[in-house]
């Protein structure tokens, strides 16, 4: 049987996420990112006070931890090590929100011993992932397929028909999203230079968009897809790729307030088509990233660099 989480471990969680979140919205969509099983959150009336809200989802995880103590510790390490409070920052009262958050996640890091496990499992994880992500690829099928995808994107490069590349690139994501078992929806397809799908990760559902073009993927660009966000169900995410990457300013603007996306470039996709890293273990090290510095975009680099 496992060890359980201690008492004192999981009042110092309630508060922490308690003070974390003003909006009862914002709360909702950190959870549903969070948890694996975004179902976990079906029961909850979320007209109720914030505080009761916190309390019954954190004393089901509790009470349910043979089940699901790998949710409860994976929400104890998130909200622990979380850095960005900028979005307590614009309301009433503002500084003295911060300061209770920040309190309340330090007196969270002091259960050390929770932390640990958390990054051990975590760590076990990944590399039980990693390992199983090797085999795969020594199934010739699956590791042929990779090639064949690889060869056919490296051949889109140089071309200068924008609309026969935009086709191209529409085959090539629906195909690694199939290899990976993401299930992509038939509504991948094109609209004007933007490929538009939805595929479903981690039990959660993502919009997807996916552009091809020289100039930088703007803050204008990230608003269409956020408005799209905004009418979907509050556990719906957002993918959005850009080939030649993202503008500083619009990765800043949509990393403050509510982050309901992640963002890849080129490089990202390039890695996974040469079997460096495999599409889930990426979106995996990106959400977590976003869930705990509160920046939706990170660097190839920086997550080859995340063990």
């Amino acid at each position: 049987m496992r060890k359980r989480i201690s008492s004192a471990a999981v009042v110092a969680l309630k508060q922490a996420l308690t003070e974390v979140y003003w909006y009862k919205g914002d709360l909702r969509s950190f959870l549903s990112t969070t948890l694996s099983n975004p179902s976990i959150l079906g029961g909850i009336n979320w007209s109720d006070y914030k505080r009761n809200i916190v309390g019954r989802v954190v004393d089901y995880l509790v009470s349910y931890q043979d089940d699901l103590q790998s949710d409860l510790l994976r929400l104890m390490h998130e909200v622990a090590n979380m850095k960005d409070f900028s979005h307590l920052e614009q309301l009433e009262d503002g500084r003295a929100k911060v300061q209770k958050a920040k309190a309340s996640v330090q007196a969270l890091q002091t259960f050390t011993a929770v932390n640990a496990k958390i990054d051990e499992n975590d760590k076990a994880a990944e590399n039980r992932r990693q390992q199983a992500y090797q085999k795969c690829l020594k199934i010739t099928a699956v590791k042929q397929k990779l090639c064949d995808i690889n060869t056919e994107y490296i051949s889109m490069i140089s071309m200068s028909d924008a609309q026969k590349r935009g086709y191209m690139l529409e085959k090539i994501l629906k195909d690694v999203f199939e290899l990976f078992d993401l299930d992509p929806k038939a509504s991948f397809k094109i609209v004007g230079e933007q490929i538009d799908g939805a595929f479903t990760f981690d039990s959660t559902d993502y919009l997807l968009e996916a552009k091809w073009q020289n100039p930088l993927i703007t803050t204008a660009d990230l608003d269409i897809l956020a408005g799209k966000l905004s009418r979907k169900l509050d556990n719906t995410l957002g993918l959005f790729l850009a080939i030649n990457g993202f503008s500083k300013d619009g990765i800043l603007a949509h990393s403050t307030g509510r982050r309901i996306m992640i963002l890849m470039d080129g490089s990202h996709l390039m890695a996974v088509l040469e079997g460096r890293i495999d599409l889930i273990q990426l979106l995996l090290r990106m959400r977590r990233y976003a869930s705990q510095t509160g920046e939706i975009y990170l660097p190839l680099h920086e997550v080859m660099n995340i063990s």
